[in-house]
């Protein structure tokens, strides 16, 4: 496979971000990334048993901790979005579109690999959302918990091998995260968010199960050709993830925008 051409490119990472040590970063999480298994099982255990705990007792308010929190995750995710979609722009122009699914230079690239190794390990303070959730006693859906647990597995497991397609999967998980803690830290504050807002943050989530899907089966008809480093067990796996996730998403909507929203306009015709 050629290796592309970033002596130019080089110069547009900051100082952190070409100092970052990516072999370094690999090593761990190839003797580590089944700690996540573990992370997973404490999560489930106090999110469940959390609940359990807060039957009895009155809901907890935590606005400005959520606000911060939400403001946070936001920000990350705002500044990971803009360096990481940086980068792929690059590798489109450059290369094409094949080269941007199946080169590895996003886990080494001056300025991806330090993002997406940000990425992979931010999917365990992520686990956080739900316990505002839990104490605020508001609805906890199969979708929260299941995503969450999903994604923090895939994500380490995915990372330690530098499979092909995780440049797109990490930029576009980045941007929809970006929209959707800023949505939640404008809530958490009081502030009024077009219901429109919503309805475009659950679209562009399914749009990227969608186009996950379709990176994967590129990764793995490309495979077949020798130029797309991946595993049939990965492509395998994060076929099955996109897919529940596009069902359950597509679920969500229609619960959500389409069921209700005919039910509020029938029962103000009655």
């Amino acid at each position: 496979m050629l290796e592309l051409n970033e002596s130019n490119f080089d110069l547009c990472g900051y100082g952190f971000e070409r100092r970052f040590d990516e072999r370094g970063a690999i090593r761990w999480m190839r003797a580590n990334w089944t700690q996540a298994f573990v992370f997973s099982a404490l999560y489930a255990a106090l999110v469940f048993g959390g609940q359990h705990y807060m039957r009895l007792r009155p809901k907890m308010n935590l606005r400005r901790p959520l606000v911060l929190w939400s403001l946070s995750l936001a920000l990350f995710s705002i500044v990971g979005a803009v360096r990481t979609g940086y980068y792929m722009f690059h590798v489109l122009a450059s290369s094409g579109f094949r080269r941007s699914i199946c080169d590895q230079s996003f886990y080494n690239g001056p300025v991806s690999k330090f993002w997406a190794y940000a990425f992979v390990l931010s999917k365990a303070p992520e686990l956080g959302d739900t316990a505002f959730i839990v104490l605020r006693k508001q609805r906890l859906i199969f979708l929260h918990w299941y995503h969450h647990i999903t994604v923090l597995l895939y994500s380490w497991y995915s990372y330690k091998d530098m499979v092909a397609g995780g440049g797109w999967f990490m930029t576009m998980n980045y941007t929809v995260h970006a929209l959707m803690y800023s949505y939640y830290a404008a809530r958490a504050a009081g502030l009024r968010v077009p219901r429109p807002f919503a309805v475009v943050i659950t679209s562009a989530q399914i749009a990227q199960m969608v186009m996950g899907l379709t990176v994967s089966g590129l990764v793995y008809r490309w495979m077949q050709q020798g130029d797309c480093p991946s595993r049939v067990d990965n492509i395998a796996w994060a076929t099955l993830m996109y897919l529940s996730y596009l069902l359950l998403f597509s679920n969500f909507f229609y619960q959500t925008y389409l069921r209700r929203g005919a039910a509020s306009k029938h029962a103000k015709a009655d």
